[in-house]
């Protein structure tokens, strides 16, 4: 009886462990870089999309001054609502699909 006690014990605790860790990653950013710099992305360390920057020269690499700000701004938001969109997408299809291998049963940390 006390092994198993002890078993729940340390079960709760990798919970535990697990939990913390999870939120320790999606309050971290790594950010990657593309074309010399030109464009920067920024996920969580979950791997979730956070953002996205995007300078003139990507946008037009033989005539960046013809850019403005304002299209470089409509054109991060269009990718950033595109890519959230499909994060949550893929959410809905990974839930859906562990639900079907798990028989709806919900596994911590599993998802």
């Amino acid at each position: 009886m006390m092994n198993m006690m002890n078993m729940m014990k340390q079960a709760q605790n990798i919970q535990k462990k697990l939990v913390e860790a999870q939120n320790e990653l999606s309050n971290t950013d790594v950010t990657a870089e593309a074309g010399n710099g030109s464009v920067k992305v920024v996920c969580d360390g979950k791997g979730i999309f956070k953002s996205i920057k995007l300078s003139a020269e990507a946008i037009n690499a033989e005539n960046p001054a013809s850019v403005s700000q304002d299209d470089i701004e409509m054109l991060e938001d269009l990718i950033t609502s595109a890519m959230n969109s499909a994060t949550e997408k893929s959410k809905t299809v990974l839930e859906t699909k562990m639900k079907s291998v798990t028989g709806g049963v919900s596994i911590p940390g599993l998802m």
